[in-house]
């Protein structure tokens, strides 16, 4: 297997092969590619640990690093998933937070592993890339949603 010139590192208390396999699990185009155990002892591990974990979401390479407490997921990345209608949303999103995830605002939530996740219906976009009116009446219906409503959304584009 070739070595991608970039790869998103996620950093993991120590449940990064099962973030991954959950993550294959849950979107298309996702498998968990290679799992490597520690060579040796680190500060949050012994060696034969899993250390880190190659994986693919939605075709995005990434590795998943058992890096210990220090450093915790944030808002400050999240993947954002642009979804075709509400069957779609609605099977991500629940599939993030009914598997010990937690739900946030506008389309946000957090899987259990603190990962944080935009499922995004692309009649959002499209109405924020409109501009003017309807990008003003879809943000309104949103900033009072939890999970995207994709009919809500739909009516506050047309007015």
């Amino acid at each position: 297997m070739t070595i991608p010139k970039t790869t998103i590192c996620l950093w993991f208390d120590k449940d990064a092969e099962a973030a991954a396999r959950f993550y294959a699990e849950t979107f298309p185009d996702s498998r968990v590619n290679a799992v490597h155990t520690a060579p040796g002892d680190y500060p949050d591990g012994r060696a034969g640990d899993v250390l880190t974990v190659d994986f693919t979401v939605l075709g995005i390479p990434c590795m998943g690093l058992n890096g210990g407490p220090q450093f915790p997921q944030s808002e400050a990345f999240s993947f954002q998933i642009a979804t075709d209608d509400q069957e779609e949303t609605d099977r991500y999103w629940n599939a993030i937070v009914g598997n010990g995830g937690a739900e946030s605002a506008c389309g946000w939530c957090k899987d259990r592993w603190g990962v944080n996740w935009q499922i995004t219906p692309r009649t959002l976009t499209e109405a924020m890339k409109a501009g003017g009116a309807e990008a003003q009446r879809a943000f309104a219906a949103m900033m009072e949603m939890r999970k995207i409503d994709v009919a809500t959304i739909d009516a506050a584009r047309r007015g």
